[in-house]
């Protein structure tokens, strides 16, 4: 099974495995063989697709994104595609795309197709759709959040390597939260929104959804940037930091803490709240009113008027082509006025004040991305109030420009996945994004890996560098975490293996120490022939990391440390070899 990963594509291709159609063909055979499932409006053809895969020639190193498949949210223009904003009527085929896609394709990205959105992207929960309504990886029970539904179900379903959607009020981070993925909003303007549907106008930013931290900022890179005609889109201001150790993170108290009585979303935050600080994080308490009081505007004040604003004329004429929540949104904001809106600018002047106050004792932020995942059985039931909840802490973000990234941080007991999100001041997406990744990769009962992989311990060939690592790679494998098992392992270099091999022995006993292991991410498909073809006297068992937490590892037979030399003082591989 072929991982989707930005870096274990561009390897692939590098190397001559991969050529950008057959990973084309690889994309299309995983869209039929799990159904549309409510995720794609419009599929660009298979064969339209891989002409254009063909047509980007062999590898090129200047291409930092040369053949990776990405879906785009269908209220972001791609020429010669429909966009339809989840409205049939609506729809109109752009001749030209929106700024931020042409830049991903002419860096090497393959756009494989339009994907399903809560209409107008007015909604958190993804089933706002006359397209049908998305569920997460996890369950088909419960929502895929929104509104940009289709696209984080692609990335979590391992059917692209990463996608675009847009985020207002937390759109590009609760779907991530609900499918186990990373979702970037960038600071306002960040991103051009020049050839987006707009929402809000004022407010809208195009948000990345990835596998990982690394993998966002990679997209980022490349689709970021001023844009002279767009009126929203600014220059990059100077970019906000903290220390590696020692910054501070700020939490609501308890008494603003919201989980709508979820247990399992209460507990997994406070798992994550340790997790930061055991980062080298100093945890500050934080008041939360002036954010909560600043998200109440979003909805309750003119912004909803600006949502009208965008699609104004098409609503007058076709009130009856929304969907009926939508229509009830947005319809409401006929009786704004113009006072209405004064009013509600000087109290978001007033929030924002307060809210810098509370930013004098804080780096970034730390919030649960959603207090508790829903049902679609429970939206349906209550469809304003759910959508309410879920944006308790996204809908303050855009108001007061700050940035964020939702990320995993470990599952609840029901097995699906709970997330948190970083929220930082405007231009601080690097600073969030790196560490972030360091929260996601630190995971909280074992190494985090992606549905579909198994995380395997390594040691000795197939580290990095290695001679054996193209194993992992071929397999489709990719590295989550560098690490030390407990020091509880005696460590051997092996006679007469080729190439050389160390063996890895439990020494509860004594005389053993912390051995230097890197933790890999390998395809489920790929685990058992991989297994299959270590050879004696090495296998495969269970070892313990510095953390306590259990993974898979090579383990080697004692019969074969007659004539080993026993290296557990140099605790690596890599130093033995160097040595």
């Amino acid at each position: 099974m072929i991982a989707m990963n930005l870096a274990s594509l561009r390897e692939g291709y590098r190397d001559g495995r991969f050529t950008p159609a057959g990973i084309v063909r690889e994309t299309w055979k995983r869209i039929r063989e799990r159904g549309e499932k409510y995720v794609w409006i419009h599929l660009i053809p298979e064969e339209e697709t891989v002409a254009r895969a063909e047509a980007l020639g062999p590898f090129r190193e200047d291409l930092p994104l040369y053949g990776i498949p990405f879906a785009i949210k269908d209220n972001i223009d791609l020429a010669g595609v429909p966009t339809t904003a989840a409205c049939a009527d609506y729809a109109y085929t752009p001749n030209e795309s929106a700024t931020v896609i042409a830049r991903l394709m002419a860096a090497g990205a393959l756009p494989i197709g339009k994907t399903n959105l809560d209409q107008f992207a007015t909604g958190l929960v993804g089933t706002r759709s006359p397209f049908g309504a998305c569920s997460s990886v996890f369950d088909e029970q419960h929502i895929s959040g929104g509104s940009s539904s289709g696209s984080a179900v692609a990335v979590a379903a391992g059917i692209v390597s990463f996608s675009l959607g847009t985020d207002t009020a937390g759109s590009g981070r609760v779907p991530a939260a609900f499918n186990g993925i990373v979702g970037l909003k960038p600071t306002r303007g960040a991103l051009s929104t020049k050839g987006v549907v707009p929402a809000c106008r004022t407010l809208d930013c195009v948000s990345i959804f990835a596998s990982t931290c690394a993998e966002a900022s990679r997209v980022l890179a490349v689709a970021s940037g001023f844009d002279s005609d767009d009126p929203w889109s600014r220059p990059c201001g100077q970019r906000k930091s903290w220390p590696a150790k020692g910054f501070r993170f700020g939490v609501p108290s308890d008494e603003w803490l919201r989980f709508f009585d979820d247990h399992d979303s209460a507990s997994g935050f406070q798992k994550a709240i340790a997790a930061v600080e055991a980062l080298g994080g100093i945890r500050t308490v934080i008041n939360y009113e002036p954010f909560h009081k600043t998200a109440e505007l979003l909805y309750s004040g003119p912004w909803v008027a600006e949502r009208l604003a965008a699609i104004k004329e098409f609503f007058a004429k076709h009130p009856d082509s929304l969907h009926p929540v939508t229509a009830r949104i947005i319809g409401g904001a006929r009786t704004i006025s113009a006072t209405d809106t004064f009013e509600a600018m000087y109290k978001l002047a007033e929030t924002r004040r307060a809210t810098e106050q509370e930013w004098r004792h804080m780096d970034f932020m730390l919030v649960p991305t959603a207090g508790t995942h829903y049902t679609h059985a429970q939206v349906a039931a209550d469809p304003i109030g759910t959508n309410t909840n879920l944006g308790y802490y996204t809908n303050f973000v855009n108001l007061l420009d700050l940035a964020a990234v939702a990320v995993p941080a470990g599952t609840r007991g029901n097995a699906m996945p709970f997330g948190v999100t970083l929220i930082g001041p405007a231009w601080s997406e690097e600073a969030l994004l790196h560490t972030a990744d360091l929260l996601h990769r630190q995971s909280l009962e074992k190494p985090y890996c992606p549905a579909g992989y198994v995380a395997l311990a390594v040691c000795g060939a197939h580290l990095a560098g290695q001679p054996l690592n193209h194993q992992l790679t071929h397999a489709g494998a990719f590295l989550i975490e560098a690490t030390h098992t407990s020091p509880d392992y005696r460590f051997y270099a092996l006679k007469g293996t080729v190439p050389a091999k160390p063996g890895l022995i439990y020494s509860p006993t004594g005389g053993g120490a912390a051995i230097e292991v890197e933790v890999w991410a390998v395809p489920e498909n790929a685990f058992g022939p991989f297994v299959a073809a270590v050879p004696p006297p090495l296998g495969i068992g269970t070892c313990t990391l510095a953390s306590g937490r259990k993974v898979k590892s090579f383990i080697c037979e004692p019969c074969a440390l007659s004539d080993a030399e026993e290296i557990t003082q140099l605790a690596s591989w890599r130093a033995f070899r160097n040595r």
